[in-house]
């Protein structure tokens, strides 16, 4: 049987699920010194990039579901999962593969509909189970070796926009995603 482009694996993707550190941030963990009596990791601090963020609203416009699959436990990452209105939030996962495997289950898709954006060796597993590997620009090696796709930008830079952009040019919805974005049609000309 002939391998699937990255391009054919991208038009049946329903469900595209992402690891944070590496991939929404630039992996950068910051811990500022807490105020007296809460305990040093009580405060965290990452940066999120806009356009990722955008990512989220135009994958919903284009009917693919979100979520985010990370070993870390972090309130920052609960807060940003809420504002971007991500369907599926995982967070101190051991087992990618197993939370993958569920969340697939879960949305009632088959594997190969769903997408998995990696960085690390950790996120191997997840995206081994689905239908569209994607690593992101500063991606270990072993990951860019494994992933269908690698972004042009690195995580916390617009990696997970890429992912987006990627799936939807693939699945032709991208012109009218962004029409609906923005909410008007082009002039005729």
């Amino acid at each position: 049987m002939p391998k699937l482009s990255a391009q054919s694996r991208a038009r049946m993707i329903k469900l595209l699920l992402f690891d944070v550190d590496g991939v929404l941030t630039d992996g950068k963990l910051f811990f500022p010194p807490s105020p007296a009596g809460l305990p040093t990791s009580a405060i965290e601090v990452k940066g999120f990039h806009a356009h990722d963020g955008a990512s989220i609203s135009l994958a919903r416009l284009g009917g693919i579901k979100t979520g985010l699959i990370t070993k870390r436990n972090s309130e920052t990452v609960a807060l940003r999962a809420r504002d971007l209105k991500l369907e599926f939030v995982q967070q101190g996962v051991d087992d990618k593969r197993a939370c993958f495997d569920r969340i697939v289950r879960q949305a009632g898709l088959k594997p190969e509909e769903a997408a998995f954006v990696g960085d690390d060796v950790i996120d191997l597993p997840a995206m081994r189970a689905g239908g569209l590997a994607i690593a992101v620009k500063n991606a270990r090696a072993e990951v860019k070796r494994e992933a269908h796709y690698v972004t042009p930008h690195a995580g916390g830079d617009g990696a997970l926009r890429d992912a987006v952009e990627f799936i939807l040019k693939a699945q032709g919805k991208w012109k009218r995603v962004v029409e609906d974005y923005i909410g008007e049609k082009p002039a005729n000309r």
